[in-house]
């Protein structure tokens, strides 16, 4: 049974597990049923917000979790320096979305403003940025923010690496000494190279400040950067407190009084795991949940009809594609890869899997960030193409291969049988391997496929990050292992460099060799489509594709 943590650290009996859940309700009425279904006693109140979602957060470390659930709770334990300014959605009417196009006139050529910091000054250069924190705010635990939380979070990186290794890297941060407290609230991040996204990369949802004076108390000889106390509470300066996590069945957050920008509309939050689509979606359709997260396609057009239930469709950084090994043959031959790419039925998936929601993925990155291209896009569905790759590859008599696929998400397996009828008209075998939504993620990690699904998005809006994330041949993300030395060398020099022009210039380079290489099976821009009751309002869109609890409000 996994264990109930409060935010204290320690288990909460059943008396106090009744006052978390109630809210109209005793833990008598909150009773879960089969399947993850909760009963309608736990139904939302004006201040309740009750999220069905397929998982509750794992650990709570986000230099170690990046799974569904978990980015959920960051967003609502912790707060970063830096965050985008926020515009109405031009699709979604009464949505707003971050800005997050390039804007020449502005300090940092993109719309931040300040967050934690109250302001902060960016070398023209590219090589340091300082920050001036606001005065008076406080973490969960009661402590001031200071300069030596920013010092302590950036120093747990370099002592941890794992994903925090992945940002020292990006903003090529080589060594601990490059954060320098300059004053009890003044802070700066200094690079030996220029860089461009010293600015863009502090609203990362995955580069939040700890409160390090409750780490430090935390922390013992075995564990010095508070990893047990990370992993199932939080301490930092987010609008929420963590009040139960119950894996498996449900986490609850509490508003915070003492918020430095004023306490949320939402004083409780359950977030609740209900492992079906069906289920959630039943659940917000009864009233019962507020919101339902990653639903199928079909079961979000039946609910934009229903009474009582609203979805927000906005373009978004979500993409689906296909990891072609380049490590498994033949994938390792560019001809083959565009082979397989020309013989995927492409809108025949986007028209009956993904019901019209999605739009083709004609490019290797989000299209909705500054400095995507399409004009390298050339893998209209011709199987007659395809078949010509093959015989100049030597493979005129096609090949056998497999594809693995998440048993958990509900377009891949379809997708997958719709590509094995394509591919047999090439002579392509293709066999398909069911694998469970828990290991799903370690099979895509260990590149031992010939194909395997990904879903993904780069959660910095930038060309340069984006392409450093997928196809930088040392990337831990580049699970197709893809190596094209040009691509590195563009990658290299477009990130030690403050000229966004030439910037854009290298980038589109980059994008034209790997269109032309085709690591990938091109398959969709899936949208994000937030299902909810039509009495919640204030629903934003994030590139890092969550939601925030503090944004919500409900009309009366």
């Amino acid at each position: 049974m996994p264990r109930i943590m409060s935010r204290d650290g320690k288990g909460i009996s059943s008396l106090d597990r009744r006052d978390v859940l109630k809210r109209g309700a005793s833990l008598a009425g909150a009773v879960a049923l089969p399947g993850g279904v909760i009963s309608n006693a736990i139904a939302a109140t004006s201040t309740t917000l009750v999220i069905a979602a397929p998982a509750t957060p794992q650990s709570l470390d986000c230099n170690f979790d990046v799974s569904l659930g978990t980015f959920e709770a960051i967003a609502a334990l912790y707060d970063n320096l830096l965050e985008f300014k926020k515009i109405p959605d031009p699709k979604q009417p009464g949505a707003s979305r971050e800005d997050i196009a390039d804007h020449p006139d502005m300090p940092a050529g993109i719309a931040v403003q300040g967050k934690l910091a109250e302001s902060f000054e960016l070398d023209p250069g590219g090589k340091f940025i300082r920050f001036q924190l606001r005065q008076g705010i406080k973490s969960n635990w009661g402590n001031e923010l200071t300069a030596e939380d920013v010092k302590w979070t950036w120093d747990r990186k370099f002592g941890l690496g794992a994903i925090g290794a992945f940002y020292l890297s990006t903003l090529g941060l080589e060594n601990k000494e490059g954060v320098k407290v300059e004053g009890k609230y003044t802070v700066s991040i200094n690079l030996d190279h220029p860089n461009p996204l010293l600015a863009k990369l502090q609203p990362n949802l995955y580069t939040p400040i700890y409160d390090s004076t409750k780490c430090k108390q935390e922390s013992t000889t075995d564990d010095p950067w508070a990893r047990k106390l990370l992993e199932n509470n939080s301490a930092g300066f987010g609008p929420y407190r963590l009040d139960q996590l119950q894996r498996g069945q449900q986490a609850v957050f509490k508003a915070r009084e003492d918020y430095y920008r004023g306490k949320p509309a939402m004083d409780t939050v359950i977030f609740r795991e209900v492992p079906t689509s069906a289920t959630r979606a039943s659940l917000l359709q009864g009233g019962t949940v507020d919101i339902a997260q990653y639903l199928q396609p079909l079961e979000i057009i039946k609910l934009r009809s229903e009474k009582g239930v609203a979805v927000d469709s906005v373009n978004a950084s979500f993409m689906i594609w296909l990891e072609l090994n380049a490590q498994i043959e033949p994938f390792g031959n560019p001809k083959v890869r565009k082979a397989m790419n020309f013989a995927f039925p492409q809108e025949q998936v986007l028209k009956t899997v993904f019901q019209g929601l999605a739009s083709p993925l004609n490019g290797c990155m989000p299209n909705i960030y500054p400095g995507f291209t399409d004009k390298f896009w050339t893998y209209k569905y011709d199987p007659e193409m395809a078949k010509a790759l093959l015989k100049e590859a030597g493979l005129s008599s096609g090949f056998k291969t497999s594809i693995a696929y998440n048993a958990g998400d509900p377009v891949q397996e379809p997708i997958a049988i719709l590509y094995q009828t394509a591919l047999r008209y090439i002579g392509v075998e293709l066999e398909l391997k069911k694998i469970p939504p828990a290991i799903f993620y370690n099979a895509v990690s260990e590149r031992k496929q010939p194909i395997i699904f990904y879903v993904d998005s780069p959660w910095c809006p930038d060309v340069g990050y984006s392409m450093t994330l997928y196809f930088n041949s040392k990337s831990f993300v580049n699970y197709s292992n893809y190596k094209n030395d040009d691509v590195d060398a563009l990658i290299r020099d477009a990130a030690r460099t403050n000229d966004q022009a030439n910037r854009l210039t290298m980038m589109t380079n980059a994008q034209q060799t790997v269109m032309s290489e085709a690591p990938w099976v091109f398959i969709a821009y899936p949208g994000y489509h937030m299902a909810r009751r039509a009495n919640l309002k204030g629903f934003t869109y994030y590139t890092s594709n969550n939601i925030r609890f503090q944004d919500f409000s409900r009309e009366a």
